[in-house]
């Protein structure tokens, strides 16, 4: 007999990044991003499952992958990665993960990227379609519609379910236009998709296989290629890449028989827009909103995101403006869904701002890049307690190491130092080094970088607790070995 106990939370985390640019990209999606106070949505998520499970199985890139980790450490939740080398859409994700658990278990399957605030009512409502989950159906849950969206599906529930909750999904209704979303929105008996999916691991196999064999065999064949590391488990590159790119609706649940649906009633988005950003801030009696740094002066319904000085919007009306430390954005209100087309463009003229971050994630800590000229450049760094960074030597740079707080373990060479606040250490090019962080508070350091080339992929790393190891050096290491 399946129980709560045998629920899995399986939270999706692929995403573009693009539609939040500039506070969201390529590099780090918006999942990732602190949207909500100091919490990003992916925390915020594995916060909300938490109340069903508090392990969970989280999908997701192997770029993102220390971004999740970080995630469910703040969220107080123990999290298996199944890592896919490359985005193939929810179906071939779902199959993963399906394949990948044990037969009976309850999948829930989430995205990572929206926002629930009453987690209690959600966890609830997941509740109640268990019974209608374990009788073989795949189960979802549909949001009550607020007003007439135009940027999400629809469900149309048809006939109720035999003696438990829930009824049989009618039919799915694509991103409908303005005026059959007011219809929709009339007739009262529709629900927008959320892509919440409840549903057995073997129900999810068969369906798979009855609908989509070619995903499911793409997937058979690249879990049991995958290989564990530590808490992440890899799928095999070569076999995932073969699969089609399909959504779980087109690939499954549009041609199923047996699709069930349960109302939410409670708050809900996917905050699919800055529009949508702004909606989850309070607006003040001319209707502007403000997150961060922001001041509204002599304005109406202006939203303005500012994250590291002050922003001024003087006598504005309709217009989204989001300031970061590298990019800017102002935006009439009506146009926050072209956003993504901008990027595209910024992206096909080579902007690195398109795609990537001043500050850039590691899974040590972070860098910020804060100045940069002709030989020189300079950046802050912040390693969390008791991480390191890898083993390494640049060719054609010197480094200079300002600790700012903190103490920082430096290896230069053969020698081992302890280097404090107000110190300094020189690691001269071409010299073997790592900086470690012993103790229990975050080091700072001020990184001063001068030479003939400045660039990320001037590294060679020898060692490293993340398994980045330079190949060559993999190699010769094996060598070495060799009898």
């Amino acid at each position: 007999m399946t129980t709560e106990n045998n629920i899995v939370p399986v939270i999706l985390c692929g995403g573009s990044g693009t539609r939040l640019w500039p506070l969201s990209r390529k590099a780090w999606p918006k999942q990732f991003v602190p949207l909500i106070g100091d919490s990003s949505l992916l925390e915020l998520t594995l916060q909300r499952v938490s109340h069903l499970s508090n392990k969970v199985v989280c999908v997701a890139s192997d770029e993102h992958r220390f971004f999740v980790e970080e995630a469910a450490e703040r969220a107080g939740v123990t999290a298996k990665q199944v890592l896919e080398p490359v985005g193939r859409n929810t179906a071939a994700a779902l199959a993963c993960a399906a394949l990948t658990s044990a037969p009976e278990d309850l999948l829930l399957f989430a995205p990572s990227d929206h926002h629930v605030p009453d987690a209690q009512v959600f966890a609830e409502t997941v509740r109640q379609g268990v019974p209608a989950a374990q009788s073989g159906f795949i189960v979802t849950f549909g949001v009550v519609p607020t007003f007439p969206s135009t940027a999400y599906g629809y469900i149309q529930p048809g006939e109720p379910l035999a003696g438990i909750e829930g009824r049989k999904v009618a039919r799915f209704i694509e991103k409908p236009k303005a005026e059959v979303a007011q219809q929709l929105l009339l007739a009262g008996n529709y629900l927008w998709n959320a892509g919440i999916f409840l549903v057995q691991a073997q129900v999810l196999i068969d369906a798979l296989r009855q609908h989509a064999p070619d995903i499911l065999e793409s997937c058979e064949r690249a879990t049991s290629a995958a290989h564990a590391d530590g808490s992440f488990l890899r799928l095999d590159r070569a076999t995932f890449e073969e699969c089609r790119s399909e959504s779980i609706d087109f690939a499954v649940l549009e041609k199923h028989d047996r699709v069930a649906v349960l109302p939410f009633a409670g708050a809900w988005s996917d905050v699919g827009s800055w529009n949508a950003v702004a909606g989850l801030h309070e607006a003040d009696g001319e209707g502007n909103r403000v997150s961060g740094k922001g001041f509204a002066v002599k304005s109406t319904n202006t939203f303005i995101h500012g994250q590291t000085r002050p922003v001024v919007a003087l006598g504005t009306k309709d217009l989204v403006i989001v300031d970061t430390q590298d990019a800017l954005l102002v935006a009439s209100a009506d146009c926050v869904e072209s956003v993504k087309d901008v990027v595209a463009r910024l992206t096909l003229e080579g902007h690195a701002e398109a795609t990537e971050h001043r500050r850039v994630a590691r899974p040590w800590g972070a860098y910020d890049s804060v100045d940069s000229g002709d030989r020189f450049q300079v950046k802050r760094l912040t390693v969390k307690p008791g991480a390191k960074l890898s083993l390494q030597m640049h060719h054609h740079r010197a480094e200079h190491w300002i600790v700012v707080s903190g103490t920082a373990k430096v290896t230069r060479g053969d020698e081992t130092l302890m280097i404090r606040e107000n110190e300094s250490v020189y690691i001269p090019l071409g010299t073997t080094h790592r900086l470690e962080n012993p103790g229990k508070i975050m080091l700072e350091v001020i990184e001063v970088q001068s030479g003939s080339y400045l660039g990320e992929d001037d590294i060679v790393r020898f060692d490293d607790t993340y398994g980045r190891v330079d190949a060559a050096v993999e190699q010769t290491k094996k060598g070495r070995n060799q009898p």
